[in-house]
């Protein structure tokens, strides 16, 4: 049985204190997760330590980080590497979200060694594909995520794959009042566990947890995480409020 995870992105959000409200508000009223439904919350940096601290005793409730750089350490003003954001208490990394692919030109190869670097430093990738509006309006939809995965993952061992979770982003049906259905969300998810099944196994592909990142929210939770392929969701915009998190979450433990 593969996990089911719920994951919190803030983005560039949220101060240390205001951090550690939301994080009380949310584990007061936390569902209860267990090993095969998880949770993760990712705050900025100058968090991590803090909700590490905060969520410590409470099982299957991780912490991440937002990115991270593809050198183990170095002359990188700014930047974090994957070993400091271990040494700080997380235990996964978002790699390639569709914000730093555009605002910061990360390309499949330099997200390919981000990756390497993560699973060095013991961390679990949270990895990031999706689509823009043009590449849905042409129909091309799969060939392009298929090829972000193949290009980000695919020299990966079946062993490395197991820390792993792949995050789709349909980046065409946020912010632009277009609506992502459940049916195209499935229809997406199953592609990609099959691209996974085809290089590495039936086993391999049947264990992959894939999250949805398309403005889920409480309201459309429960049918999303019905559908078959989809083991949770990537949350941003939803995880910066504890009540909709919260609603998030108990939709995905009773999924």
């Amino acid at each position: 049985m593969r996990k089911k995870i719920v994951a919190a992105n803030w983005k560039m959000n949220m101060t240390t204190q205001e951090g550690a409200v939301l994080v009380a508000g949310i584990l007061e009223n936390l569902p209860a997760v267990s090993e095969q439904k998880q949770v993760v919350i990712a705050p900025p940096f100058i968090n991590i330590v803090n909700v590490a601290a905060q969520v410590k005793d409470t099982a299957f409730v991780s912490v991440a980080g937002q990115n991270c750089h593809q050198e183990t350490s170095g002359a990188y003003t700014g930047e974090i590497s994957a070993h400091m954001l271990g040494a700080a208490g997380a235990d996964y990394v978002i790699i390639g979200h569709s914000e730093r692919r555009e605002y910061f030109q990360e390309d499949d190869a330099l997200l390919a060694r981000k990756t390497d670097q993560a699973l060095a430093a013991g961390l679990k990738v949270i990895f990031c594909c999706g689509e823009p509006l043009e590449i849905r309006d042409a129909d091309t939809q799969n060939q392009y995520v298929e090829k972000q995965i193949k290009a980000g993952l695919f020299h990966l061992s079946n062993l490395q794959l197991t820390d792993i979770v792949i995050a789709y982003e349909p980046i065409w049906a946020i912010g632009t009042g277009r609506t992502a259905s459940s049916a195209q969300a499935q229809d997406m998810h199953a592609h990609i566990r099959s691209v996974i099944t085809a290089q590495y196994g039936n086993d391999s592909g049947n264990a992959m947890t894939i999250l949805y990142g398309g403005s889920c929210k409480p309201s459309n939770a429960a049918e999303l995480f019905a559908c078959p392929d989809v083991d949770g969701g990537l949350i941003g915009g939803a995880s910066l409020k504890a009540d909709e998190f919260i609603g998030i979450i108990d939709a995905m433990v009773k999924s």
